[in-house]
């Protein structure tokens, strides 16, 4: 049995700019590593859903998510905006960057 090769996408959501999240980077095996590598050098939070990233990786890069993605892109979000509060972040992002791997 072969192992799936690792995908990663990088989502973007600017409130005042965009009316859904947008993709911003996305690729498979060593593009992925480099991705992941890249958000957690930028300290960017990344949030693994294997499904999610299968569904986001058929996006277009620079495209806003489907509306049928919302709730779970949201989600997401909602997880990002839990582990900032925990680690003591209460300034508001105005850019929420985030990584799936």
């Amino acid at each position: 049995m072969t192992e799936k090769m690792k995908r990663a996408v990088a989502l973007k959501y600017e409130e005042n700019t965009h009316s859904a999240p947008i993709i911003t980077a996305k690729g498979k095996g060593i593009v992925a590593d480099k991705i992941i590598d890249a958000a957690k050098e930028h300290g960017v939070p990344i949030y693994e859903d294997s499904k999610l990233v299968e569904m986001l990786d058929q996006i277009n890069l620079n495209e806003m998510i489907p509306e049928n993605l919302f709730q779970a892109v949201a989600e997401v979000f909602a997880f990002i905006y839990r582990l900032d509060e925990a680690a003591g972040k209460k300034e508001r992002r105005e850019e929420n960057p985030s990584t799936f791997g």
